[in-house]
């Protein structure tokens, strides 16, 4: 039996700050305490002056993903491998229920993918088809296969539209069955006129790409679904949410005890709408979807962070090289470079988030110590049925350990990246406080710049009921 002892670090979890030893025996945390004795079986790690951080879960990437002619930079293996050194150790996953075929042949044909994973990984499934199966389908993978969230595009128009009676009788099947509903709350009819209007005047740049979607486009959709969730009487998970009007609506919500939570990402506190203002098609590197948004914006979406409006941060990473030189045109940001219309949306982010947060955040005096780790890996967890197993530094928790330094200054370089990605968001930013160490069910998968981890060795989560935070 394999045993790891982590000694003398600062441990630090949603709710607690101390400093003691942690003793992992076949893959869970069996005994934390102060001066653990070690038999020669047993690998020692001195995490003296380190934070010893539970690993980080990320409960929103596309991992191998095809948007139309695009497909995603990143192979499941190189994108879970970056995700660990970045500090994450469990990942949910988003794939997409295939056009005429039932939601579990979208799962089936993930579970091949997923079986390259480098961490832990989960799965949620984007619904698309209504009439093939749909519900059917949403049952057996919730009962058989532990998938307990799905995602429906509010952004969609033409043949995979699901119009807001399908999308409040999805919330009803997921809230009877104690999963989640989430949703991209975007107005999709309305961007899209937005959008034509724009190509149609010859308006093509990539800034035009965030002019199509004004906030009030997300606001609208984000409003919208609550009223619709609280007639199904189904809890709410609002992706990657960009404007303050959206955080209001949500936290209305929250006021009046409903069960809706809302997610943000790194991009959209770090980023303003600013990037898009070149005459190059530099800007194609922020094509995401929402869009970035003003201070005023980001300045809303720390206060909900802040004040638990907002429930998580998450990455949405889904990445596209920028250069087609780099691994050809359908990996490329340049598909569009005709008209911001074409470009894949999406970008990277799975190795910075911890990083990024922890600088941005902690240091900068905007969150404490427990509400970082709570948003990156405990809020997760629960919300999505992961915990305790995941997100938390306790007794009977699986070995996923992160050892953190606080001090440490590096700058952010998409060359010393570990995805298959050819450009950073933050390329040349400065951050303070840096990954050290990270294990996976206490086995070491990093070490300083050393990988020691394996494609494969990631487990699938079958997950439990999801929604809950309590």
């Amino acid at each position: 039996m394999s045993k790891t002892l982590i000694k003398g670090g600062r441990i630090v979890t949603a709710a607690d700050d101390y400093t003691a030893d942690i003793l992992i025996s076949d893959g869970r945390i069996r005994m934390i305490g102060e001066d653990l004795a070690a038999d020669r079986d047993t690998q020692i790690h001195d995490a003296s002056g380190l934070m010893v951080l539970p690993g980080g879960v990320d409960v929103h990437t596309h991992l191998e993903t095809e948007i139309g002619p695009a497909r995603t930079a990143d192979t499941v293996d190189s994108a879970t491998r970056a995700a660990a050194f970045g500090g994450t150790t469990t990942v949910v996953d988003f794939t997409r229920q295939p056009p005429g075929k039932s939601p579990v042949a979208g799962y089936q044909d993930w579970r091949e993918l997923a079986a390259k994973s480098c961490v832990d990984i989960g799965v949620h499934i984007i619904l698309t088809d209504v009439k093939a199966d749909m519900h059917q389908g949403m049952k057996e993978l919730m009962d058989k296969e532990g998938v307990s969230s799905f995602k429906v595009f509010m952004i969609r128009t033409g043949p995979e539209t699901i119009d807001d009676g399908q999308l409040q009788a999805i919330m009803e099947t997921t809230g009877e069955n104690g999963a989640l509903t989430c949703v991209h709350a975007e107005n999709g009819p309305i961007l899209a006129r937005n959008m034509a209007e724009n190509v149609a005047a010859g308006r093509t740049h990539p800034k035009y790409h965030g002019l199509s979607r004004p906030s009030p486009v997300e606001a609208e959709a984000t409003a919208r679904a609550i009223r619709l969730s609280e007639m199904a009487e189904a809890p709410l998970y609002v992706v990657h949410v960009t404007a303050a009007e959206a955080v209001a609506s949500i936290a209305e919500a929250r006021n009046r005890g409903l069960p809706v939570h809302g997610e943000t990402c790194p991009q959209y506190l770090f980023l303003t709408a600013d990037a898009y203002e070149t005459e190059d098609f530099e800007a194609a590197k922020y094509v995401m979807s929402p869009p970035l948004r003003t201070e005023a914006d980001q300045e809303a979406l720390w206060r909900a962070l802040a004040s638990g409006h907002l429930a998580t941060v998450s990455t949405d990473h889904c990445p596209f090289n920028f250069s087609a030189a780099t691994r050809g045109i359908e990996h490329s940001k340049e598909m569009g470079r005709e008209s911001f219309a074409k470009i894949p949306n999406g970008a990277p982010g799975i190795e910075t988030r911890i990083a990024m947060l922890y600088d941005g955040a902690v240091r900068q005096g905007r969150l404490g110590l427990n509400r970082f780790v709570e948003l990156i890996a405990t809020a997760p967890a629960k919300l999505f049925g992961l915990f305790p197993a995941k997100g938390t530094i306790a007794v009977g928790s699986d070995g996923d350990l992160v050892l953190f330094d606080m001090d440490e200054s590096w700058t952010v370089r998409a060359a010393e990246h570990h995805s298959d990605v050819d450009y950073s968001l933050f390329e040349g930013w400065p951050v303070t406080g840096r990954v050290k160490k990270v294990f996976l069910r206490g086995e070491m998968i990093v070490d300083g710049d050393t990988w020691h981890g394996r494609a494969g060795m990631g487990r699938y989560l079958a997950r439990g009921p999801s929604g809950q935070v309590g």
